[in-house]
């Protein structure tokens, strides 16, 4: 089991009490209600921020149960997932920015960076419900030889994590053929064949099916069974 948390107080989030553990992540996660939309033909309009928020709850949950985990950022103006994220220990951090998924990105680097100057930052895709502490405990520990690595997502297209080291700009360049845009600014690719859920984030239907059969979290399983697999029922 993951070392256990200690208990937040008032105005101070939670963070993983293993003082071995030394990266901060930082998880960007848009408004709910546009969340996630190439998945509202497979699980309908409903159920899709639903599920959404539920993705970015099994995410952050997992991260902040990995020991290399110091604590997590969440950048975020949805008022529901920044209430619901930050009850897990998660910190908010408002997208002042609000110019998409890369600014927010190191927006969250910069917070980060504000409180922590050394530290060494991971953004992680907010839509990894199956994410398992001890794969992304190992991507880490890769990711920690080099000053900027990340890995590329399942379909080896996409990105999932990119990492800086201390002193070095995160430079995000997240969306569509990311992998190449990583791999020609200068960052190394994470070559590591057992951690599929570090790397199975979810877009589309087909996406979702496969994160299902490695096993999601809780919150996940939870609100697809609750919200498409009886509706699918039902309407059979």
């Amino acid at each position: 089991m993951p070392p256990e948390r200690g208990r937040r107080t008032e105005g101070e989030p939670a963070t993983n009490a293993d003082p071995t553990g030394s990266w901060s992540l930082v998880v960007p996660l848009k408004p709910l209600a546009r969340a996630k939309s190439r998945l509202a033909g497979a699980v309908g309009a409903l159920a899709r921020p639903r599920l959404a928020l539920a993705f970015a709850q099994d995410t952050v949950a997992a991260a902040l149960a990995c020991p290399a985990v110091r604590d997590v950022s969440v950048v975020t103006d949805d008022p529901v997932a920044a209430l619901t994220l930050g009850a897990l220990g998660a910190r908010i951090v408002p997208d002042v920015p609000g110019a998409g998924l890369n600014a927010a990105m190191a927006h969250g680097a910069e917070a980060v960076r504000a409180r922590r100057p050394g530290a060494p930052v991971a953004t992680l895709n907010a839509d990894l419900p199956a994410l398992r502490p001890a794969e992304l405990t190992r991507v880490l520990a890769v990711a920690s030889e080099f000053r900027r690595a990340f890995l590329a997502d399942a379909a080896d297209i996409g990105t999932t994590l990119l990492s800086a080291g201390p002193g070095t700009e995160l430079r995000p360049a997240f969306g569509g053929a990311s992998r190449r845009r990583h791999l020609l600014s200068g960052a190394v690719e994470i070559r590591l064949a057992d951690v599929p859920s570090v790397r199975r984030d979810v877009d589309t239907g087909d996406d979702l099916r496969a994160a299902l059969e490695l096993g999601v979290g809780p919150r996940t399983a939870e609100r697809w069974a609750a919200d498409v697999r009886t509706a699918n029922g039902a309407a059979g």
